[in-house]
């Protein structure tokens, strides 16, 4: 919901696009998705620059799930997995979580030119 949000301004984010954002296949967020548009939290539309695409922006209602009911639970969250840790145990733990990260996109990107390859 939250890169939706960011994402209304510019008009709405593609589905390729969210699922790149979240690391996961379109397949993986299709359900999610539906289930969204169903309860009236984002809503769909075709892109004009390529009518096979659909662009997902968030509703008002929407938003009003994002800001008064979702982030304040997760802020709550965050406050309470973290609150054992410094600053400074934070900012590394975010360094090692980060360089994790950059190596398995280093991972992920051999097998996608490998299939390109003839």
């Amino acid at each position: 919901m939250g890169r939706a949000r960011r994402a209304v301004a510019q008009g709405g984010v593609s589905v390729a696009e969210l699922a790149k954002y979240l690391m996961v296949s379109r397949q993986n967020i299709a359900g999610l998705i539906s289930r969204m548009e169903r309860d009236g939290h984002i809503a769909l539309a075709i892109d004009e620059r390529d009518r096979r695409s659909r662009l997902v922006t968030m509703t008002d209602n929407g938003r009003h799930v994002w800001r008064v009911l979702a982030l304040p639970k997760i802020h709550a969250n965050y406050e309470q997995v973290l609150t054992d840790f410094s600053i400074n145990d934070t900012a590394r733990m975010l360094h090692y979580l980060l360089s994790i990260l950059e190596n398995m996109q280093k991972l992920d990107a051999p097998a996608a030119t490998d299939e390109d390859a003839p």
